[in-house]
Order: C-alpha cells, then sequence, then structure tokens
C-alpha cells in the first residue's frame, strides 16, 4: 500500500497532500490496512483544541502487543525480533526470536498478574539496557498495566518524585548496570528511592551483574525464579483505542517533571507508519537505535514502532567509547545493521577521535544513517556522512518530542533531497505552523517564528498524568488553537524546515532536554547557595553544556570555590543525575534582573556564550551594574 511506504519524492507530495486534505481518511486506511483490531472504530477523531481533548480511532478495541508479537508469529515466528548486545564485548550475543519473545512476555506478564498488577496500575521500570527491559514494556502491555520508564542514570530522588507521581505500586529493577568498565548499583539507588514511596509494595529483581544487594523481605523478589514457575501463555487485554499505555516523563522548565500520558492505538499506528518511512525498512533488515528505553526515541523505535513492523532491532547495553571508540562501528560490521540511529553528541564525541576507529570496520550493510534528540550541527553531519555513510546513506535528521510520540520532521531516504542541518519536510499527517510573538501565523516561505502544530496526529500526547491544567497551560495556551512545541524554526526558500532551539527554559545536553529549575532547585539546597541561575553555552560534543551562575550566602575564594563546586555538581547528581551536572560555575555577587525580579538569562547566556557584543539593551535592568562584574568574572 502506497501510503504506508513512500518510495519517491514525487509520491511524498501526493500522500501529504491527500493526509491534509483528508487526514482522517488518510489514518483511518493505514489503520484499518496494517493492524490488528478485535473491534474497528466507531469515529477516526474527535478533538477539541480548547479544552484540550483527542481521541483517535474511538471506540475501537485492541492490543498492542498482538501487534507487535503475535501476529508476526505465524509468518516469521522464528526471525529475530531482539538483538541483545551485551556491555562487553567478549561477552555473546543473544537472538531472541518472535516467538521467544512471546513467551518471556506472556511468563512475565503472569509475574505480574500474580503480583496483583491489573488493568490501569502503574509500574515503575528502572532497568538496563538489557532484554528484560523491552520485554517489561511488552508484559506491561499485555495486562493493560501503564508502564513508567524511569532511565537508569537518574538519582534516588528523581526515581522517588516519579514513582509518587504516577502512584506505581510496582518497581522492577535489577541488581546494577554495567557502563563500560564501571558498574553502577541500580538496587541501592531504588533502595534509597523507595524510603519515601509508600505506595510500593513489590520490587521485581533481575540479576545482571551478581553483586551482593540487599533484598527486604516481603518486597523484594528475584525475578528469575518467578519466571521459571510462571505459565508461558497469557490471554492480552483488550484495551480501548484511548486507554494510556505509558507515562514517560520528561523535564519542565518549572521544576516538577511532567508525566507525558500516550494512549493505545494512535502511539500504535503513528511510531509503526514513522518507523517503516523515515527508515524505509524492508523485511530481514537490521535496525539500530543507541538511544535508551528510558527516553521516548527507545520507547518508539526500539520497542513499539520496530516490532509493529516485524523488524529486527538491536538493544545495545554498552557506550561508545567502551572498550575503544570503535565500538559502535564493530556493532554495525557484527549484526551487518541497515539502519543506525544515534545523537548529534555521540556522532561529535567519534568524531574528534581517530578516524581509523571507523575505518578498521566494514560498514557496507549501512543503507541509512539518522540523527535524533538535537538539531545535528553542520561539521558532525559531514563527518557522519564522509566517513560512516561513505556519502552512499541519506541522513534523516529528525525532529520530535516525548509529546509527539514520533518522528514529525525528517526527510524520507531516497526521496527527499537532504541539507546538513535541515530536518526539511513535514511527515504526512503532520501540518506545522510557524508564529510570530503576537499570535499570527507566519505565511510562505523564508520565515522564522516559533513552530507549532496546527492539527492532531495520532501519536499526540493526550495529557501530563493527574494535571491536564499543566497540559493546556504547557502546549495549548500560548498560541490558540495550536499546539506550541517550545522550539523556534525557520522554513527556507524551499519550504524546507531547520529546528533553532529551545526558546523556553529547557536546555537540550547531549540529546537530552534539561529544565533549569529542577537543576537551580537542587543548588539552591546547598546552605553555602543564596541564588542561582543556570543556561546552556554551545558545546563540541553535547551540543549544549550548562553554565551555572550562583550567588553564595558567604564570599569565600580559592580553593574554598573548587570545593563548593564540587559540593554542588554532586547536589545535582543526588537530585537529577550525572546528565545535570554543571561544566563551568561562577560565582557572583548579583544576577542581572528586571525590576519584577525576573532575572534575564537572556544576558547571562550572552555571557556564557562569550558574546559580550550583542547584551542589548541593559539599561532598564534593576542592576546594570552587575553584568560588567560577571563578565570580568567569567569563566
Amino acid at each position: 500500500m502506497s501510503n504506508y511506504h513512500i518510495k519517491n519524492l514525487e509520491e511524498y507530495f501526493q500522500v501529504y497532500r491527500k493526509s491534509i486534505r483528508d487526514p482522517e481518511s488518510f489514518w483511518e486506511e493505514i489503520a484499518e490496512e496494517n493492524f490488528l483490531w478485535r473491534k474497528r472504530w466507531d469515529k477516526v477523531l474527535e478533538y477539541d483544541l480548547s479544552k484540550p481533548e483527542f481521541s483517535w480511532y474511538k471506540g475501537a478495541k485492541l492490543n498492542i502487543t498482538e501487534n507487535c508479537i503475535d501476529r508476526h508469529i505465524y509468518g516469521r515466528g522464528d526471525k529475530t525480533a531482539i538483538i541483545f548486545e551485551p556491555n562487553d564485548p567478549s561477552e555473546k550475543a543473544e537472538h531472541i526470536s518472535y516467538n521467544q519473545l512471546h513467551e518471556r512476555v506472556c511468563k512475565f506478564a503472569n509475574v505480574l498478574l500474580d503480583h496483583g498488577v491489573k488493568k490501569g496500575d502503574r509500574v515503575c521500570i528502572y532497568l538496563p539496557m538489557i532484554p528484560e527491559l523491552p520485554v517489561s514494556l511488552l508484559a506491561c502491555a499485555r495486562i493493560g498495566a501503564i508502564h513508567s520508564v524511569v532511565f537508569a542514570g537518574f538519582s534516588s530522588t528523581a526515581l522517588h518524585t516519579r514513582i509518587n507521581d504516577s502512584d506505581c505500586k510496582i518497581v522492577i529493577t535489577s541488581d546494577g548496570s554495567y557502563r563500560g568498565g564501571k558498574t553502577i548499583d541500580l538496587k541501592g539507588i531504588v533502595d534509597e528511592a523507595l524510603e519515601s514511596c509508600p505506595g510500593v509494595k513489590t520490587v521485581l529483581v533481575v540479576k545482571r551483574i551478581n553483586s551482593e544487594i540487599s533484598m527486604k523481605p516481603n518486597r523484594d523478589k528475584w525475578l528469575q525464579p518467578l519466571l521459571d514457575e510462571a505459565n508461558n501463555t497469557c490471554v492480552p487485554e483488550i484495551m480501548d483505542a484511548e486507554d494510556p499505555l505509558f507515562i514517560l516523563y520528561t523535564s519542565g522548565s518549572t521544576g516538577k517533571p511532567k508525566g507525558i500520558v500516550h494512549t493505545t492505538a494512535g502511539y500504535m499506528v503513528y511510531t509503526a507508519y514513522t518507523f517503516k518511512n523515515v527508515f524505509q525498512y524492508r523485511e530481514n533488515d537490521v535496525f539500530w537505535c543507541t538511544a535508551d528505553i528510558g527516553w521516548i526515541t527507545g520507547h518508539s523505535y526500539i520497542v513499539y514502532g520496530a516490532l509493529a513492523n516485524g523488524a529486527t532491532t538491536v538493544l545495545f547495553e554498552g557506550i561508545p567509547s567502551y572498550p575503544d571508540f570503535g565500538r559502535f562501528w564493530e556493532v554495525i560490521q557484527k549484526h551487518k545493521v541497515n539502519q543506525f540511529y544515534t545523537a548529534p553528541t555521540a556522532i561529535r564525541a567519534l568524531a574528534k577521535e581517530r578516524l581509523d576507529f571507523s575505518g578498521n570496520y566494514d560498514l557496507s550493510s549501512l543503507k541509512i544513517l539518522g540523527s535524533v534528540g538535537e538539531p545535528i550541527n553542520e561539521e558532525a553531519w559531514h563527518w557522519y556522512n564522509d566517513n560512516i555513510g561513505k556519502k552512499n546513506c541519506p541522513i534523516v535528521d529528525t525532529w520530535w518530542q516525548t509529546e509527539t510520540a514520533g518522528i514529525m520532521i525528517s526527510p524520507i531516504p531516497y526521496s527527499t533531497p537532504t541539507i546538513p542541518t535541515y530536518a526539511t519536510l513535514p511527515l504526512p499527517g503532520v501540518q506545522p505552523a510557524l508564529m510570530d510573538e503576537n499570535g499570527d501565523e507566519l505565511k510562505g516561505n523564508l520565515v522564522s517564528g516559533r513552530l507549532c502544530l496546527k492539527f492532531p496526529w495520532p501519536g499526540m500526547a493526550r495529557t501530563i498524568w493527574g494535571n491536564h491544567d499543566r497540559f493546556r497551560e504547557t502546549y495549548f495556551s500560548t498560541f490558540k488553537d495550536f499546539y506550541f512545541t517550545g522550539d523556534g524554526a525557520l522554513r527556507d526558500s524551499t519550504g524546507y524546515y531547520r529546528i533553532t532551539g529551545r526558546v523556553d527554559d529547557v536546555i537540550i545536553v547531549s540529546g537530552h532536554n534539561l529544565g533549569t529549575a529542577p537543576i537551580e532547585d537542587a543548588i539552591n539546597e546547598h546552605p553555602a547557595v543564596s541564588e542561582s541561575a543556570i543556561v546552556g553555552f554551545p558545546h563540541d560534543v553535547k551540543g549544549n553544556a550548562l553554565y551555572g551562575f550562583i550567588i553564595l550566602k558567604e564570599t569565600g575564594e580559592g580553593r574554598v570555590h573548587d570545593n563548593l563546586r564540587k559540593e554542588i555538581n554532586q547536589i545535582i547528581t543526588e537530585h537529577i543525575g550525572p546528565i545535570a551536572k554543571l561544566d563551568k560555575i561562577q560565582f557572583v555577587t548579583g544576577l542581572p534582573k528586571t525590576r519584577s525580579g525576573k532575572i534575564m538569562r537572556r544576558i547571562l547566556r550572552k555571557i556564557a556564550e562569550n558574546d559580550t557584543d550583542n547584551l542589548g539593551d541593559i539599561s532598564t535592568l534593576l542592576n546594570p551594574e552587575c553584568v560588567q562584574e560577571i563578565m570580568d568574572g567569567a569563566v
């Protein structure tokens, strides 16, 4: 069916026009011809942007795991669904077939049922990138439980905040995880988090690193013995199209993380459709996305989008630098990877290393390269294109968000001509709009503004868990009847889109969205700190790094400051995780503020970027004299 698999630019424009002219017929045809439904929908789309409320495939019944696993068993049961590539390359890779995946998911689902988990219950998953991670997602979906994966690099504070916000009754974790040459005590982090999580009754523990850990009686249980005894069949719970599938937390510009809710049918259709087209997946291809399943990229393209297409998907436990900087390329050669999807941060880090790290491996299996997490800079794009793709592989520079579920703006390989740094054109069914500051849509080309979306798509988030008012306020209040992405963008003379970055107080560091408020809240807990402000500044590898301007209660200097810097980063690590540590810390006596008391981060950003010739008018500040002092002391 041509709508489902676009093969050239002419066909893209035909399909795109159709998708905009009659979105409901477009998405109905895709849903009807490519998925398994227990009951057909009564209505394709119902929505009210003012509330905002959205319902796709209203009245339909299904189970997403039947679409991701069961329906593949008859034609491709022995086909590899998941290739698990361990952290240590000397440990044998594991190939899990669709038949085996089915059995493992059913057994895990039965273990959850035996522990009182039922439809609608929330299950927190805090696991490394091992097979039990995708299996646990699918096991939850099998029985209608709502999974909430927390990235296993987050601190105990971040973990307990997320567990309590969604009232999880069970946590799935492991004794620990490998990260390159190190091990991480995940169970210890969970134990610390659960000191303030009264709702959690059970912790299921996977044995991964075989470390000595404490097991709390009546709460903690080793998973494997339970799986060994579990029945290997589990009848899937029949779900409504709009039943929640999962909650995934993303940083907000205010302190509290947002529990983004995605529902079953629309999410399935959208992730499967975008996977098929953006990666031009063909039967027997091997797809590898290097993201962690703790992020939306892993949910949508390692697990659901890939498996809904009957794909073979690589699950990678390691890091790009272990045991050396050739690891990614070694994995591509070993598993004959066809589509490779990674972050600009990883590309920039690898581009700094000797070329023989990539040159030593056979990368001829590659057909398509992808980039995700932030706009890729031109230098990294060319390095990726020249050295990894050998100028034979289209690069899909994809723009999307946790809230959108799947890719929204991206080239379609072999169809869309690519330009470095441009996400290019919207996918079928996606209607972007650029808005000016007065809330008017900017028509035509050669314009830049705030990137919005003006019509619903099946994968859109439905709410923020437990706080629909915040959902409306965050995404639908800035521009009436538009979804505001929080990003700025420009549209060039050909209609191509280039994303120019966040326009709010969220900074993308190594592809991770980090809200400044939670980091500042953590810093301000230090007894020596009076006030702080965080901004981003360009970084060769991370894209952006964090710069902290900090006012102390009492001045100190030299060694005292060095110790404070370490203590501040330690607090950030404990509250949020090491990904949020500050690269630069400058102690200041004041912060530039408006007369209403708002910190002028724009000025701090210019100082952090060493662009002090373009500070703009500072005469209206409450304390303009502090700006020169900050500039003089810039790190």
